[in-house]
């Protein structure tokens, strides 16, 4: 779909499998000598980890965590990266990922922090959440092509997507909480507004939903389906071939000008709001309608202010959160994710 599709994940390998350095030129030698030359001793390898799913990987409070919750995690993020340019997950792609464990460590064991607090101050909703993943299990007909799509997003398990739904759930019920404490009036508002214009200023967006297939005949025939009242989502969880999008019903969310292929672009921000429209790009035919559209420049302060008031509470009330995890004692192990290199 993206200009980067394939580009970046090429990048991507080469930039985490960095070639060692040329071999520096051989120095003078010395004049013999009778007496022998000190040794220097080696240099200490780096930690890495003996692989062992019930291996710490760190601690928040009195809780702690295994490499396999760890594990789970990445391979989650990982597939989120790739599943962005368009690719189905494979776990041959986590190699690529690597270098980026020991970091990682460190959004781990925040995340971590974050649903402890949640997990004392907020309610998850739990028959939402079961609406939530039964919704999604609807939109594939056989339990295989449920856990194909599971598997090209990175989730192992039907239950591994449930209980990360849970706990986002839980998550964004906490955050939600957070920002509801701070309130900004209007002359605060107005005030923003007026000292940060150019930074309000935005580019022309388009937020659009589409169903890609492989030929025109496919291409016509879902656009038939849609015109008789199919739902759009059900088509595209079904029979679209982008994983990134098919998932959540084809929605692409919202981008700007020139960050889509050239045929893809032009009906986005040149075709009608809201209608059934169908291009051809090098990835295949597109069944695609834009949900909406806005234009370049500042908006006015009336559509302004909402924005202002959750950017004002959402800074506020992630000083408070850094503020609440720094309470808590986390300790990490980034020798346990580390994992060894080939040689």
């Amino acid at each position: 779909m993206k200009k980067i599709l394939l580009t970046l994940a090429l990048l991507g390998g080469v930039a985490l499998a960095q070639t060692a350095p040329p071999a520096p030129a051989p120095a003078p030698t010395a004049p013999e000598s009778t007496t022998p030359a000190p040794e220097t001793p080696a240099a200490p390898a780096a930690p890495v980890s003996t692989g062992d799913p019930a291996a710490v990987v760190g601690k928040v409070g009195t809780q702690t965590y295994t490499l396999a919750d760890f594990d789970q995690a990445f391979r989650i993020a990982a597939a989120r990266v790739v599943n962005a340019q368009g690719i189905p997950f494979e776990d041959s792609y986590l190699a690529e990922f690597a270098e980026a464990r020991p970091e990682f460590l460190k959004q781990f064991l925040r995340d971590r922090a974050v649903t402890q607090l949640a997990q004392s101050r907020a309610k998850v909703d739990q028959a939402a959440v079961d609406q939530q993943f039964e919704e999604a299990r609807g939109n594939f007909e056989t339990d295989e092509a449920f856990a194909e799509a599971l598997a090209a997003t990175g989730y192992r398990t039907p239950e591994d997507l449930r209980a990360e739904l849970g706990r986002q759930a839980l998550v964004g019920a906490y955050l939600d909480s957070l920002q509801e404490r701070f309130k900004f009036g209007d002359a605060v508002v107005a005030g923003y507004y007026q000292l940060n214009r150019d930074a309000l200023s935005r580019e022309a967006e388009a937020c659009v939903k589409h169903i890609l297939v492989p030929t025109e005949a496919e291409a016509k025939a879902i656009v038939a389906e849609l015109k008789g009242g199919a739902d759009f989502a059900k088509i595209a969880a079904e029979k679209s071939q982008d994983p990134g999008s098919a998932p959540q019903g084809g929605d692409l969310g919202c981008f700007g000008p020139g960050q889509m292929v050239d045929t893809f672009d032009k009906a986005s921000f040149s075709g009608p709001v809201g209608e059934v429209q169908t291009v051809k790009s090098d990835f295949g035919y597109h069944v695609l309608v834009v949900t909406k559209r806005t234009d370049a420049g500042v908006p006015p302060l009336a559509e302004a202010a909402p924005l202002i008031r959750q950017q004002l509470s959402g800074e506020a009330a992630q000083k408070y959160l850094d503020s609440q995890i720094a309470r808590l004692n986390t300790e990490a192990f980034p020798e346990v994710v580390t994992l060894p290199v080939s040689e």
